[in-house]
């Protein structure tokens, strides 16, 4: 996913919405999947407009603009959604380490395991609260919002019950030596 598909998405699905109100969204929505800095998305706003995948519908005080997407960026969109294959992310950072844990003390082992597994706990009751604070409706970004936030809940559990997993195990190992 690319953060072009993702403002040109959210601006298709928000119709006259601004950079402000773009930013809002990710942090309430997007940021759980695919996080944007505010300099990131108004930068991307340029280039879309430029590329004339969106145009400035209407522009307001202090210079505030409203964007909506063009014909050409609604076929670069639905291109990107149905025909592009997805591109499946193998590297995962916290696991390449855990793989060389052997090379640490087994204190420093576990530690690393538990401060992994308290995080994703974290992680999930902040989604969690997240998901009760959001008026949910009918509309597409309501329903596929869900999903998708369905989806980071489950992810994160499962992690977190792996890190509490691996934990066990490495802390067993420590104490048969």
């Amino acid at each position: 996913m690319s953060l072009r598909h993702a403002v040109l998405g959210l601006i298709a699905e928000m119709d006259g919405a601004s950079g402000y109100d773009l930013l809002k969204m990710f942090e309430i929505s997007l940021g759980n999947v695919w996080p944007a800095r505010q300099s990131q998305l108004y930068g991307e706003l340029g280039k879309l407009a430029d590329a004339g995948l969106i145009e400035v519908a209407e522009e307001g005080p202090r210079g505030r603009k409203a964007y909506r997407i063009t014909e050409a960026g609604r076929v670069e969109l639905r291109h990107w959604l149905v025909e592009v294959p997805v591109k499946v992310g193998r590297r995962d950072e916290a696991l390449l380490r855990v793989f060389f844990l052997g090379l640490a003390e087994p204190g420093e082992a576990q530690g690393y395991l538990r401060r992994h597994m308290e995080g994703l706990g974290e992680y999930l009751d902040e989604l969690k609260v997240l998901e009760k604070n959001i008026d949910w409706g009918d509309d597409d970004l309501s329903v596929y919002g869900r999903l998708v936030m369905e989806y980071g809940k489950r992810f994160a559990a499962m992690r977190r019950d792996w890190f509490e997993w691996a934990l066990r195990e490495v802390t067993a190992l420590d104490e048969r030596e």
